[in-house]
C-alpha cells in the first residue's frame, strides 16, 4: 500500500496552509475544468476535494464539466476560463490532441496550470507546472495480472468513455497483463445512463456465456454490473474488478461483490492542485515535483474501510 507515501504529502500540503492565516493577501481565483459528467460519482469526490482545499486556502474556486463526455464543450470551458483571467487553472487532459490549443493558450496568457486525473505525457509539454494522478498503462497492467492469479481466462472491459486517451491506456495496459495463449479480453463501449450500460452487459453476457471476468473501466460501468450479476446469481462466479471508486462500489467491496478496484485516490487529485496553486500565487512557492502519483492503489474487501474515509472525506 502506497498510503504513508500520502500521509507525508498531506502534511506537507497542510505546512502550506499555515501562511494563510498569518498575512492578509489577494484571495486566489482558481478555476477547475475537467472532463467529469455529473452523473459519474467518481468527479463528484474529485469536486469535494477541491472544495475543502479552497475553504482551508480561503480560495474562490469555480468548478466546471460538461453535461456529457464532450471534448469540444470541453475545450470552450477552457476557453472561457483563460478568457476570464483566473489566478490559477487546474484540468484534465483526456484527450491531448483536441485540448492542446486551449490548455497551451492558458500557459501562453502567464496562468499557472496543473493537470490532474488524465494527460501525464501531455502535461509538461504543454507547459503545465506538474501532473496529478497515477500511470494509467501501469494502473492496467497490475489490474490484469492480478485479475488473471484470481483465475479468470475471458474477460470483458466495459469502456464508458470511448475516446478517453486514458482509457484507452488502461485497456492497453490490462491486456498486457492478462492476455495469453489461454486468456482473452475483449471490450464493450457502454453508456454513462445506468439502465443502457446494465442492457449492454446483460446481452453481452447472454452471448457469450463463457466471460467469467468482468473489468469495469469506472464506477459508472461498475454499478451496473453489480445490480445485473446479483440478479442472474453470477456474483463471485463472475469476478468483478472496477477503476475507481465511488459509494457504490465501496459498498459492493464490503459486501463481498468486488474482487478488487483500482484506486487513484481521486480526493487528492483535486485537493492537491487547489492547495499548491493558492500557494504559488500568493507566495510563489511550489513543490519541485513534475509529477505526483496518487494511484494506483487496490481496494479489496480486506481494507476497504480505510479507503472508504478517504474517498467521503470532504463531502
Amino acid at each position: 500500500m502506497i498510503y504513508s507515501k500520502f500521509a507525508i504529502l498531506a502534511a506537507f500540503a497542510a505546512s502550506l496552509l499555515v501562511p494563510f492565516t498569518a498575512f492578509a493577501q489577494k484571495k486566489p481565483r482558481i478555476i477547475l475544468v475537467t472532463h467529469g459528467q455529473a452523473a459519474d460519482p467518481f468527479w463528484t469526490v474529485v469536486r469535494n476535494g477541491a472544495e475543502t482545499a479552497a475553504r482551508q486556502t480561503d480560495c474562490d474556486l469555480e468548478y466546471e464539466s460538461p453535461g456529457v463526455f464532450d471534448l469540444q464543450a470541453m475545450s470552450r470551458l477552457i476557453d472561457a476560463a483563460v478568457a476570464a483571467k483566473p489566478d490559477a487553472l487546474v484540468v484534465s487532459i483526456p484527450d491531448a490532441v483536441f485540448l492542446a490549443k486551449s490548455i497551451q493558450n492558458a500557459v501562453a496568457a502567464k496562468i499557472p496550470v496543473i493537470s490532474i486525473n488524465s494527460g501525464l505525457e501531455a502535461s509538461q509539454r504543454f507547459g503545465c507546472l506538474m501532473h496529478i494522478g497515477q500511470e494509467e498503462e501501469l494502473a492496467g497492467k497490475k489490474a490484469g495480472e492480478r485479475l488473471k492469479d484470481l483465475g479468470a481466462r475471458q474477460v470483458v472491459i466495459l469502456n464508458q468513455e470511448i475516446g478517453n486517451v486514458a482509457l484507452d491506456q488502461r485497456t492497453e495496459g490490462f491486456k498486457d497483463g492478462f492476455e495469453g495463449p489461454f486468456h482473452h479480453v475483449e471490450v464493450l463501449p457502454v453508456k454513462i445512463d445506468f439502465d443502457q450500460c446494465y442492457a449492454a452487459v446483460k446481452q453481452y453476457l447472454e452471448q457469450h456465456p463463457d466471460v467469467d471476468g468482468i473489468m469495469a473501466l469506472g464506477p459508472v460501468a461498475a454499478e451496473p454490473a453489480i445490480r445485473l450479476l446479483n440478479e442472474i446469481d453470477k456474483t463471485g462466479k463472475i469476478k468483478l474488478c472496477t477503476f475507481d471508486i465511488s459509494p457504490g462500489t465501496i459498498q459492493a467491496l464490503q459486501k463481498g461483490q468486488i474482487s478488487f478496484a483500482v484506486d487513484q485516490q481521486q480526493w487528492l487529485q483535486g485537493y492537491l492542485p487547489i492547495v499548491f496553486l493558492a500557494n504559488y500565487v500568493k507566495y510563489g512557492s511550489l513543490p519541485q515535483n513534475q509529477l505526483i502519483l496518487t494511484g494506483p492503489a487496490f481496494v479489496t474487501p480486506e481494507n476497504v474501510g480505510k479507503v472508504a474515509n478517504l474517498t467521503t472525506k470532504g463531502s
